[in-house]
């Protein structure tokens, strides 16, 4: 892969960490909210906070893969599949730019679970 094309995945890379750890401000900010008085509206608080949660897990989730990503920039080993050594395709790096797996790979692994 070109010096180019690395820079553009590097940057998107980082432009998505920032955007998802705004969000994660955010949620952070939502859930330190005081709960209602009102018992059924606590409830309904509390229903939001479980979804926020899971939000807030997915992006930690999904920003410890795009660190994973950019050490792997670092290395100069982005864009091979860390399970069986084989290029990722360009279309799934556009579609997904922290993939660590080829799309044969992902969906081995997916089938496994």
């Amino acid at each position: 892969m070109d010096q180019y094309a690395l820079e553009d995945f590097r940057e998107q890379l980082l432009r998505r960490k920032r955007e998802l750890y705004g969000r994660l401000v955010k949620i952070e900010e939502d859930l330190d909210q005081p709960m209602n008085a009102d018992v059924p509206d606590r409830v309904t608080e509390r229903e939001g906070d479980e979804v926020l949660e899971g939000l807030g897990l997915a992006g930690q989730g999904e920003i410890r893969a795009i660190d994973a990503a950019l050490d792997r920039i670092e290395s100069g080993t982005y864009g091979t599949c860390v399970r069986c050594g084989e290029q990722i395709s360009p279309e799934r790096l556009h579609a997904v730019p922290h993939a660590p797996l080829c799309q044969t790979c992902a969906a081995e692994v997916a089938r496994a679970r």
